[in-house]
């Protein structure tokens, strides 16, 4: 069985799983996740998992985000970006770069967001898009995120320019267009959408499916290298293998990574004080 990740480059027009399935065949490996879905007009960094290394998915999909995203605006989709339907057109004002980068700056930091219709989020058991394409009614809730940084790169046209953000879990950046377009006093869609990073892994060191070896995978111990790492002797290690509950004096970390010369043994998380109980057993 192969396990550990590999960091694929996403093309525009397929979907993440198209993605994983051609990695799949192949590799001839059934067993393979992947880390943050990228809608079909998407493309960029996807980090796929094989075999035992599935099991530090939680771990990775709690790590921060990066895209580099070009914003229509004047224009409304109903899926928020250039695969929708258009639902609502409207004048753009005048706008400076400064205009730009002062509603953008204005975005920063944690705030709710109301995730789009047209996303993989399950209502009543079924996905929200299904709902949405056969004009169902619901709500989906709201949800705490967090924008890390948001930069203004460079203006495409009047009406269209591009910018970077780095955002947490659970972000939904066609959302945050449309958001921005309305404090510009428009409407919007993304007309383009690139993610760049994840946590600390990029999309310049990942490859299209196609160049993809066997040689590029990456072990699930370096994947994890983000989390701060305790190595234990025998007794420890014993403990940690059956799941037992550790104490650690001056750890503070809430998620540490457990590992003995042999390697990954758990990811062990606070409870109280000192005290750490097993997340997720890793060997």
């Amino acid at each position: 069985m192969i396990s550990g990740a590999l960091l694929v480059n996403k093309e525009v027009g397929l979907t993440s799983r198209d993605e994983v399935n051609k990695v799949s065949k192949l590799f001839g490996e059934k067993k393979v996740g992947h880390i943050g879905t990228l809608d079909p007009f998407a493309d960029g960094l996807l980090i796929m998992l094989f075999g035992r290394a599935t099991k530090i998915v939680p771990f990775l999909e709690d790590l921060d985000k990066t895209y580099i995203a070009t914003l229509k605006l004047g224009i409304k989709t109903d899926t928020a970006d250039k695969d929708g339907q258009i639902i609502e057109t409207k004048n753009v004002p005048l706008l400076s770069i400064d205009n730009i980068k002062s509603v953008l700056a204005s975005f920063k930091g944690i705030q709710t967001q109301i995730p789009p219709r047209y996303s993989a989020l399950k209502v009543d058991g079924k996905r929200a898009y299904d709902l949405a394409r056969e004009n169902v009614d619901f709500k989906l809730q709201e949800r705490q995120i967090e924008i890390h940084d948001i930069q203004f790169l460079s203006q495409v046209s009047k009406d269209e320019f591009i910018f970077m953000v780095r955002v947490s879990k659970g972000t939904y950046i066609r959302t945050l267009g449309e958001d921005i377009a309305v404090k510009l006093g428009t409407v919007g869609y993304l007309s383009a959408l690139t993610r760049v990073a994840i946590g600390p892994f990029t999309l310049e060191n990942a490859h299209k499916v196609q160049d993809c070896k066997l040689q590029d995978l990456i072990s699930a111990e370096k994947m994890l290298e983000s989390y701060p790492t305790i190595v234990v002797e025998k007794d420890i290690a014993k403990k940690a293998l059956n799941g037992m509950r550790l104490t650690f004096n001056n750890v503070s970390d809430k998620l540490i990574v457990i590992k003995d010369q042999d390697g990954l043994i758990a990811m062990y998380e606070k409870q109280q004080q000192n005290v750490y109980r097993c997340k997720r057993g890793l060997r």
